[in-house]
């Protein structure tokens, strides 16, 4: 039984994950036919670049300060 564990999950992990993706792509593909206007997908895609530069320096502050709430050496060489 436990040999089949491993098979299953990760079946399930691909599966899950490759319906993700394709209603991302069809998602994306959609808004692309929507948005005619070039202005607007670069505004659009201003505005996902933003909040990625964002969201990544957020979770790099959360990051290290639970390091050095958790006593980790950040410290560089």
């Amino acid at each position: 039984m436990m040999d089949w564990i491993p098979i299953v999950l990760v079946t399930f992990k691909a599966l899950v994950l490759g319906i993700g993706m394709f209603f991302a792509i069809k998602w994306h593909y959609d808004q692309g036919n929507r948005l005619k206007d070039k202005l607007a997908v670069l505004r659009a895609g201003g505005k996902v670049a933003i909040v990625f530069v964002l969201a990544l320096l957020v979770l790099g502050l959360v990051t290290f300060a639970l390091g050095r709430k958790l006593g980790l050496d950040l410290t560089f060489p």
